[in-house]
């Protein structure tokens, strides 16, 4: 009778180990799904920040140009190319703004020190109006955080970072992963501490 409890006690306990081990390995599941979502959704979130055009551009060249995250010297290239052309894009949407026109059409202009010059030359505003538009302080501010937003979104790029960090050391790993995040959460405060008025090209435009 001992020699058969002990050996159905060990048989117990040797069953036990692998539901120990799949819920080890669910645990491990859940955390990798729960950080992917989370990268998902702070994309996504400050993407939102960001000229509509601008990303979708982005998002759709960088897995090509990146050949997946497998970069030789000329896709790594294309690659700092086009982050780069996205960068200035961001940086110069945030200097345009838009109007209706007397029929109700959608005018789009640079903001420029003296008002706004509408792209097209297809309106003209008066000059009381057109002072509404002047560049101010608020403006570059809002640019030079767009470029910081898009730098974060690239980074959460895994195409991008793999073609730029192939084998990343432990130190610059966990500057990858910690720099997007401090500069969304950043960049996300100021935009709501201030607050652009203007709706240039790219982003939502106003009922008015």
């Amino acid at each position: 009778m001992e020699i058969k409890v002990e050996s159905n006690s060990q048989h117990h306990d040797e069953s036990k180990h692998p539901l120990l081990r799949d819920t080890t390995e669910t645990e491990e599941k859940t955390l990798i799904q729960k950080a992917i979502s989370q990268t998902f959704k702070s994309t996504a979130h400050l993407a939102n920040l960001l000229p509509t055009g601008t990303v979708l551009a982005f998002q759709l060249l960088s897995p090509i140009f990146t050949n997946q995250g497998n970069c030789d010297s000329v896709s790594r290239f294309m690659t700092a190319v086009l982050v780069t052309l996205c960068g200035v894009s961001c940086f110069l949407l945030s200097f345009t703004d838009s109007f209706r026109d007397k029929k109700g059409n959608v005018c789009y202009g640079f903001a420029t020190f003296r008002g706004l010059w509408v792209i097209d030359g297809s309106s003209d505003l008066s000059p009381d109006l057109a002072a509404k538009y002047r560049l101010q302080f608020i403006d570059f501010m809002h640019a030079f955080m767009s470029i910081q937003v898009f730098v974060a979104v690239a980074l959460f790029d895994n195409n991008v970072v793999s073609c730029f960090f192939p084998t990343p050391s432990d130190e610059t790993q966990e500057i990858l992963t910690g720099l997007p995040v401090g500069i969304g959460v950043i960049c996300s405060m100021l935009f709501v501490v201030f607050p652009t008025q203007r709706h240039g090209i790219g982003f939502p435009l106003s009922a008015n």
